[in-house]
């Protein structure tokens, strides 16, 4: 009989140590955005977005589209926007560079320099 008890009592064993307890539920961060896709902020206020190779920049105040055109990566932190200005009415050049997830420096082909805070 005491033999019996006994293998009960490993069996129980073994099949307790193969229960696994419940694991706490992790919560993931929300993901880094990937390059420039998003909305960007100037120290003007002046809104910039970058959608799909698309590239707009709009007034904070009125909405008012002040330039457009398109955006082309050349690496995971170079970007290189051809745009147009409706209110100068020219097309310039400008090269960016991702600093970091939130921050990217620019510059124009006139040689302006300017940098543009990722929007969250």
């Amino acid at each position: 009989m005491k033999i019996k008890a006994s293998l009960v009592l490993i069996a129980a064993a073994s099949l307790s140590a193969c229960v696994s307890s419940p694991q706490p539920t992790r919560v993931s961060a929300p993901a880094q955005p990937q390059g420039v896709e998003g909305t960007w902020v100037d120290p003007n206020g002046i809104v910039s977005s970058f959608q799909a190779g698309t590239f707009n920049t709009r007034s904070s105040d009125s909405n008012t589209l002040l330039a457009s055109g398109t955006y082309t990566s050349l690496s995971p932190t170079l970007v290189e926007i051809n745009m147009t200005s409706l209110v100068r009415k020219t097309q310039s050049r400008v090269n960016c560079s991702l600093v970091n997830p939130s921050q990217l420096n620019c510059t124009q082909d006139s040689g302006a320099q300017f940098s543009l805070t990722r929007r969250s």
